[in-house]
């Protein structure tokens, strides 16, 4: 299991081994699960505020392409095969096929999009890093928005209303929080190897 170094985790571990991104995978999955516990239902809506989304950001963005990709999706199969690792401890393939689904989904292609442009050096600038971190939010509320829509049948007001308004202030403070935090790393970790 090898995957191209392209990303924050290559240059911190440039000789990764199965082990090693074994390693990285199982971490990545329980970070992402106690990022889902941090979660506050919103009125009216089946879609809680969870800190999952920043979890995608940081995740997609260090591990790259393929490990991030890797890690997001044994991410959902371990919620599918019954491990509590979604919002409030809950599991089951009903969160993946459900109203809830199209974020997770959202959140898989997310990762791999955040390792694409990592893979370009564009977490390495706070001038590029926020709006990459914008497009990976953006490209899980999507999929989430067009899920909800078609999930509930409900009118697109609501779907808005239910399934992106109550998230954008926490979504801009998770953006910023990736958004800078990563460049800063990157600024220590070329220091250190130049």
């Amino acid at each position: 299991m090898s995957f191209p170094a392209t990303s924050l985790r290559t240059i911190v571990l440039p000789r990764a081994s199965a082990l090693s991104n074994a390693v990285l995978i199982v971490g990545g999955v329980f970070f992402l699960a106690a990022l889902a516990q941090i979660a506050i239902p919103v009125p009216g809506s089946p879609v809680p505020v969870t800190g999952q989304t920043l979890g995608v950001l940081l995740v997609g963005t260090t591990y790259g392409v393929s490990l991030g990709f890797a890690t997001f999706a044994i991410y959902l199969l371990a919620g599918i095969a019954g491990a509590p690792v979604f919002a409030g401890q809950s599991y089951g393939i009903e969160k993946v096929v459900g109203a809830t689904g199209g974020y997770l989904v959202g959140m898989l292609v997310s990762t791999f999009l955040l390792g694409l442009l990592a893979q370009k050096r564009l977490d390495q600038k706070f001038a590029t890093a926020l709006p990459s971190m914008l497009l990976g939010t953006l490209t899980t509320f999507t999929f989430g928005l067009l899920w909800l829509h078609q999930f509930t049948g409900q009118s697109w007001s609501w779907t808005i209303n239910a399934g992106l308004t109550p998230f954008i202030v926490g979504e801009v403070l998770k953006i910023a929080i990736a958004g800078t935090s990563l460049p800063i790393i990157w600024r220590i970790v070329n220091r250190k190897h130049n």
